[in-house]
């Protein structure tokens, strides 16, 4: 969708996708998707109106600027009618998750967990407190345990053919090429959602470089990364999660330049926890709300990378349901919250120090202090 065409008629009527809805008092709030077009509107309370499905409607385009057009706007609308139309393959599973749980919470856990579907705001503020949003939104974490799965998965079939059809080719690469396949389609599954839009991208590249013998962990390929994505979704330049996916890459790149050298053993536990703290300064110019329990977020997300492979397979086999009462516990935990703020110049001059830390080993020293003092005020 192009700006000039969008906005040339003053009313746009046209199909989009609700991926959201907003249950406000006396109204529906509904976040809208028309391929790379997303948009807000209000329309009055309507049980028939559901997520995932389509919807005609018809939207005021007046008075609206290149910047909210490519960030997402709210706009008024003055006619829609729902579409009866087949469930697509991404409405089946979502039903398909919601059915083996009795717990809103728990279905718009999981729907997330697998279809990128959003969370309401409500339930957001629990995997905020927790600070474990990343472990919710699909990203490069979820990426890699579902390669490996899918790898392996293909690999085993696929030696047989190749032994018997194939013995001419590279196995290794015929099977990463079927998993890249596969994870592409799973991304389109998910309406490319910034942060796995991100993963693929660099997995897709790294499987490129090590095809060419060239370095695949670098801050040169985030780089690339960032310049492709944002040349094909110039809108990811105002999203959030984006933003975070190359940010938390970023910083991964950083602990492995400076602690490569760590026992492995050790490294498992201290990458984790030195992630979560040198994050914090940026989230919280972003979001404030804070909590003690957020310090338990380095060994909840050592323990995701068995709940998520377990909750894939119990889904898979309609046992979703299998840990409901354990989970269920554990999000209806009360927290006791805070609001702690970074302030703009201490966030400018953090940021300031991370890239100048690719190239100073003094600049990292510093950032590491400043580090340590900010979850010092953080939780202290």
């Amino acid at each position: 969708m192009k700006y000039k065409d969008f906005t040339s008629q003053e009313v746009y009527y046209s199909n989009f996708k609700i991926e959201n809805i907003y249950d406000k008092e006396d109204f529906y709030v509904l976040k809208l998707q028309e391929n790379n077009l997303v948009l807000y509107t209000s329309i009055e309370k309507n049980n028939s109106i559901k997520k995932l499905r389509n919807i005609n409607i018809a939207i005021l385009t007046t008075n609206l600027s290149f910047y909210e057009f490519l960030k997402g706007f709210y706009t008024k609308s003055i006619y829609y009618d729902e579409i009866s139309t087949k469930n697509t393959i991404k409405e089946k599973l979502f039903l398909k998750i919601n059915k083996q749980h009795k717990n809103e919470k728990l279905q718009e856990l999981f729907s997330a967990l697998f279809l990128a579907i959003p969370i309401s705001k409500v339930n957001r503020k629990i995997y905020t407190n927790l600070s474990i949003s990343h472990l919710i939104a699909i990203s490069g974490f979820h990426l890699a345990i579902l390669s490996f799965i899918i790898y392996w998965l293909i690999y085993f079939p696929y030696s047989y053919l190749h032994k018997r059809y194939f013995i001419f080719r590279n196995k290794s690469a015929d099977v990463m090429a079927f998993t890249i396949l596969i994870l592409f389609l799973y991304l389109l599954l998910t309406n490319m959602v910034p942060s796995l839009l991100r993963s693929f991208v660099m997995f897709f590249l790294a499987f490129l470089f090590l095809r060419s013998n060239l370095k695949i962990l670098s801050f040169q390929t985030l780089a690339l990364t960032f310049l492709i994505i944002i040349s094909l979704f110039p809108q990811f330049l105002f999203s959030i999660s984006f933003w975070f996916s190359i940010i938390g890459v970023f910083y991964i790149f950083l602990y492995l330049e400076y602690f490569k050298n760590l026992p492995k053993l050790f490294s498992i536990l201290f990458f984790n926890i030195w992630i979560f703290f040198v994050f914090n300064p940026i989230v919280h110019f972003f979001f404030f709300d804070t909590t003690i329990e957020q310090l338990l977020s380095p060994l909840l997300t050592l323990g995701f990378s068995i709940f998520y492979p377990f909750e894939l397979i119990f889904h898979i086999f309609s046992y979703g349901g299998f840990l409901d009462s354990f989970i269920l516990d554990f999000l209806e935990y009360k927290f006791t919250v805070f609001d702690v703020i970074t302030p703009l110049w201490f966030f400018l001059f953090y940021i300031v120090l991370s890239i100048g830390s690719v190239f100073y080993n003094k600049a990292f020293i510093v950032l590491n202090i400043l580090m340590v003092l900010f979850n010092c005020h953080l939780y202290l």
